[in-house]
């Protein structure tokens, strides 16, 4: 048999390594081709029936999308078990990042750890959480301020003086409490100011309709009603319209389009803009910045101030932002 000549041999040597470096090249070209797919953000918040809640998502996404990314959008229902599964789900996705307004102070720390161990950063809005260092970002809107806001205009409505009766979020929400001692240290500094009743509703107008109702038929002479949120202020709004009840002094909180609906109307007197777009906005810019560098140049907690919505200034504010 015929050795083949050492001429042959080299230059079958130089196709050899010509189809790996070709090989490799591919390989390469692939990798940046995969790791471009995986710019996806993940936005997850409670349900979108409410509409801060759908604001804070629609911005996100279209902030996420005008960066060039893409994006995928859940709602965990405030059920922690099934947000532990879309976060779950987004770590599997090799997400870049997690716009998340969570389902509990306590409940979410686990899965945001998960998330941070497996190199998905988590971009908090709304609602912290009792932990720091997990998170790259807590970025909530200033409750404590914007309660004592509302607080003080129920006040000057009400002039000083007269009975009403609370309206509080869901216990394990962070923000149901700070809002609800936001009311307290200001109404307690008026002794004429009488609380009668403080009852959850967990931020929904269904369950705050029925509170309003029994709590009319025990105290059915009310002169104000102070809720958590405008969700639950607008339910306040029907059980008094069903009672027959005006004149009755109602605020609420969030700045959501409906309670500034109600504010024009006269039927609401005042509520407190949380600015849930410009939170989602900033939670995927400094996302994108983190991505990009590793750091997002801002501290963890990051509070926005609130701002009174009344009849006078009604007209300047537009979906949970000013016009």
């Amino acid at each position: 048999m015929m050795r083949p000549s050492r001429t042959a041999q080299c230059i079958a040597t130089l196709a050899a390594c010509l189809m790996v470096v070709t090989a490799c090249g591919g390989s390469e070209d692939s990798a940046d081709s995969a790791a471009s797919e995986e710019k996806l953000i993940a936005i997850i918040t409670p349900s979108p029936d409410n509409p801060f809640f759908k604001a804070e998502a629609d911005s996100a996404k279209k902030k996420a999308t005008g960066l060039g990314y893409k994006t995928s959008v859940a709602s965990h229902d405030d059920d922690p078990n099934k947000q532990s599964e879309l976060i779950d789900a987004a770590i599997s996705r090799k997400a870049a990042a997690i716009i998340l307004d969570n389902a509990g102070a306590d409940a979410s720390i686990g899965p945001i750890r998960k998330a941070d161990k497996a190199g998905v950063p988590v971009f908090l809005i709304d609602r912290e959480i009792n932990e720091t260092g997990i998170a790259k970002a807590q970025i909530v809107s200033n409750n404590a301020q914007g309660a004592q806001v509302v607080a003080q205009e129920f006040i000057t409505a009400m002039k000083g003086k007269g009975d009403y009766v609370e309206l509080t979020g869901k216990e394990s929400d962070t923000n149901a409490g700070v809002r609800s001692k936001g009311f307290t240290d200001v109404l307690s500094q008026y002794p004429d100011m009488k609380r009668v009743a403080r009852q959850t509703a967990n931020w929904d107008q269904q369950e705050a309709f029925s509170k309003m109702e029994t709590i009319l038929q025990r105290f059915p002479r009310i002169d104000g009603v102070i809720a958590g949120n405008d969700t639950m202020a607008l339910g306040a709004v029907a059980a008094l319209k069903s009672a027959k009840r005006s004149g009755v002094t109602v605020v609420g909180f969030d700045g959501s389009p409906d309670a500034i609906a109600q504010i024009k109307a006269g039927t609401m007197h005042a509520t407190a803009l949380q600015p849930a777009a410009l939170g989602a906005e900033r939670a995927v810019e400094q996302a994108d910045k983190y991505i990009k560098s590793g750091k997002t140049g801002q501290p963890e907690k990051q509070a926005i101030d609130c701002e009174l919505i009344t009849k006078e200034n009604a007209d300047q504010f537009g979906v949970f932002a000013k016009l």
